[in-house]
């Protein structure tokens, strides 16, 4: 979900994967090898047929040589055409195709929502950017001195509570468990700041908890509800939401992790998110994706300068990757990424042609260590966006 490492495109801090990753996907359920990736197309709109022929054969290929099991992408570029389409198998035992309308996982994609929610409460002036979250949030270490502008830019150096050893060893051990927000910042406050506030960037899923809490402090609404009722219901984003136990929606895709004790892969589509909260347990389709990328990008629920403000990015400390307030870009990709325990994604929007990306895949078994969306991701712009394309995933070091 949530570990963010803008080349190699991980979701949280894992153990190290098997040298053939994709075979494990193949040994699922059945013990068979994933079937062939067949492409349901789903909007007629299309680039030229030999770009669409280029896309179809290169996503194939990609999907065998990784074995990722589904696939929903899409890519829109006005005055050219898009490509929509679903590939793969959504469910692995009972062998059901991939289809466009399936919910899925969207992990730290999520963090754009809540950030926004924030932002519009900036808007009606009930939340200061420079406020220190002490304001909102009781008991934050240092909290006097962290602001709400460095909780959403991941520049408050507050311990990221994923990265505890004993909490990943209780998610492998019991991934139903439900956890409260007061309870990951309890992991999280277990541990001292790794900088002073606003030294550097770091990603740290502990900063969006707190701006969770923070909108429920302040609009006195629970964050679901709230997303919903000014987030989600004005974009019309239906397949969207917050949820708040495990339950997916139905129809939706299962996701596949190797994130188990022993390593191998399970289906994790049951796996309790709340964990995540604010920062990943989100649920959406991909034609919501396709609505929210590009309002997330032109700011259509804030105002011109709260816009900007978002969009002010700073350096990651990787070449070309910055961090605004929720939001990234990624050689000019603006968006984010996400990783959940069997669940990949990616939304974002090139500003110059409007060019809008959305990669779901239901899995998140690092193919030779690599981020399977991000492969997805580049591969597809190489050929629609190639003077833009989605950077070349790098293999995560072992851990």
């Amino acid at each position: 979900m949530a570990r963010f490492r803008p080349l190699r495109g991980h979701g949280y801090r894992r153990a190290s994967l098997p040298a053939a990753a994709a075979l494990l996907i193949a040994a699922l359920c059945t013990g068979t090898a994933p079937p062939e990736a067949a492409a349901v197309p789903v909007r007629q709109d299309t680039f030229d047929a030999a770009t669409v022929e280029k896309l179809d054969t290169a996503i194939t290929k990609v999907m065998k040589e990784t074995g990722i099991p589904g696939l929903n992408i899409g890519v829109w570029i006005p005055g050219r055409g898009a490509y929509e389409k679903s590939f793969g198998t959504a469910d692995m035992k009972s062998g059901a195709p991939m289809t466009a309308d399936l919910h899925t996982r969207i992990g730290s994609i999520s963090k754009t929502f809540t950030v926004t929610g924030v932002l519009q409460l900036v808007d009606q002036g009930k939340v200061g950017l420079d406020d220190p979250i002490s304001r909102y949030v009781t008991d934050v270490p240092g909290g006097e001195h962290i602001t709400v502008r460095q909780l959403a830019q991941l520049r408050s150096g507050l311990f990221d509570y994923i990265d505890d050893k004993q909490w990943l060893a209780d998610l492998r051990a019991d991934p139903e468990r439900a956890y409260t927000p007061r309870q990951l910042l309890d992991i999280a406050f277990a541990h001292p700041p790794t900088f002073a506030p606003g030294a550097k960037w770091q990603y740290s899923n502990t900063n969006l908890v707190l701006l969770g809490l923070l909108i429920e402090k302040v609009s006195g609404q629970h964050l679901g509800a709230y997303l919903q009722e000014h987030v989600l219901a004005p974009l019309k984003l239906t397949g969207t939401s917050l949820p708040s136990d495990a339950t997916l929606p139905t129809p939706y895709a299962h996701g596949y992790t190797d994130l188990t004790p022993d390593g191998t892969v399970t289906d994790a589509s049951g796996w309790n998110p709340s964990w995540g909260w604010a920062t990943g347990s989100m649920i959406s389709t991909i034609k919501d994706m396709h609505t929210w990328a590009p309002a997330l990008r032109d700011g259509r629920l804030l105002t011109e300068k709260t816009q900007t403000e978002r969009l002010n990015t700073l350096p990651t400390g990787v070449p070309r990757i910055s961090y605004g307030l929720g939001i990234l870009d990624t050689y000019g990709w603006l968006g984010h990424n996400g990783d959940l325990p069997g669940y990949g994604s990616i939304a974002v929007q090139y500003p110059t042609d409007k060019a809008t990306l959305v990669v779901l895949v239901n899995s998140d078994v690092n193919y030779r260590r690599k981020n399977l969306a991000s492969i997805v991701a580049n591969t597809v712009t190489l050929i629609v966006t190639p003077d833009h394309p989605w950077p070349t995933p790098t293999p995560a070091p072992p851990e």
